[in-house]
């Protein structure tokens, strides 16, 4: 009898054990049932409208600065550096002295030769006064006059030589490092310093063969990551020849540098004006999803109605009652881009409002809410400050 009990309580226990799991399981399908046909919960996003803009047409290209004029400023003649008259990055005037070198035996030679041009002069001047009562020969004459030309030349000369051993600045500009010291000696050729004009520069770059540019097209250059140095300036010189490489053609433009914000050897980016205004779909930057297979948008839509039949969907609200929308991914060709804008060629119309943040999150008829109360302002010229 006693084993019976203990039988009859086990299977008890077991029972107990299978109803309440069998509860949780049901509880549990029950669940995922009522999930499948809600759904997931909608996802917060911001969104802006597909709008139309008027851009300018432009040819982009990328090019480097070069200075309108830079040279590097080297000696002419041996010597031994005795005085260095500028500092490194210093900017100096046309025919400011730079450095000195030791000129003390041609300075002796010219006082010499000085004092024998003189004398040549006083020599020929007595000539002269005696030729007028025949006490003195022409020929006298002549070479006391030529006596005096040679050594008026031979002071010439060592003016000349003394000069070249005072270096001055070629024109006005910015210099660069120093790379000689005083008492170095120094050979012809041996470089100062380099000068760089600060009144204007020159920025190169290749256009492929079918542009068609002219001189005088207008040009904007700006810097990759320091929006706020913008140069505006024309096209000047166009290649006549085409590389066979590269099947592209060499174009300088000219570049005013008030401000010295670019610098020779800069790398930059170039946008060739058009005369033509472009009328495009621009919508925000980060509302594309980039992928190998193609470059898509999601559209907000409201949420497609019921199947005929079909029971219902409950109604799903945001946090804040706002009304779930769905978000349907759209592929597009995009175009140009314009600082935080991009052009959409195909995919998207003018009105439509697309999921501007928030994106990266969605899967194709996503549901969503729209909270648009910390929206980014796109703009086609940002100026970002550094933080």
């Amino acid at each position: 009898m006693r084993y019976l009990y203990l039988f009859l309580g086990l299977a008890a226990v077991i029972g107990g054990l299978v109803y309440v799991k069998f509860e949780q399981i049901s509880s549990l399908i029950a669940m995922g049932e009522a999930m499948e046909v809600s759904g997931p919960p909608p996802e917060a996003v911001s969104t802006e409208l597909a709008s139309a803009q008027r851009w300018e047409s432009s040819l982009p290209a990328v090019g480097t600065v070069a200075s309108s004029k830079g040279v590097a400023i080297s000696v002419e003649v041996a010597g031994v550096v005795t005085a260095i008259m500028f500092e490194s990055g210093a900017t100096v005037a046309k025919g400011d002295v730079l450095a000195q070198l030791d000129a003390r035996v041609e300075k002796a030679q010219l006082q010499s030769a000085m004092v024998r041009r003189d004398l040549a002069l006083t020599t020929a001047k007595r000539a002269r006064a005696l030729a007028d009562s025949g006490a003195e020969s022409q020929a006298q004459i002549d070479a006391d006059e030529s006596a005096w030309e040679s050594a008026k030349a031979e002071v010439d000369v060592l003016r000349a030589q003394i000069a070249r051993k005072t270096i001055r600045a070629p024109f006005g500009g910015k210099l660069g490092i120093r790379q000689i010291d005083i008492g170095q000696y120094v050979n012809p050729g041996t470089s100062l310093t380099t000068l760089e004009s600060v009144e204007g520069i020159y920025v190169d770059f290749d256009l492929p063969q079918q542009q068609e540019v002219v001189r005088g097209q207008k040009v904007r250059v700006t810097v990759a990551g320091r929006p706020e140095f913008v140069g505006d300036g024309e096209i000047v010189a166009i290649s006549p020849t085409i590389d066979a490489v590269s099947r592209s053609q060499g174009i300088r433009a000219t570049v005013a540098n008030a401000d010295d914000g670019f610098h020779p050897g800069m790398f930059v980016n170039i946008a060739v004006l058009g005369s033509e205004q472009l009328e495009v779909v621009a919508v925000p930057l980060t509302a594309i999803m980039f992928a190998t297979y193609g470059d898509s948008v999601f559209i907000v839509e409201p949420p497609p109605p019921p199947e005929s039949g079909a029971e219902p969907a409950p109604e799903q609200t945001g946090p804040n009652g706002e009304s779930v929308m769905i978000a349907r991914q759209q592929f597009v060709r995009l175009g140009e881009r314009r600082g935080d804008y991009v052009a959409v060629l195909e995919g998207v119309e003018v009105g439509q409002e697309v999921v501007a943040a928030g994106a990266f999150k969605l899967r194709n008829n996503a549901p969503i809410y729209v909270d648009n109360s910390q929206v980014l302002t796109a703009q086609l010229s940002p100026q970002p400050k550094n933080r």
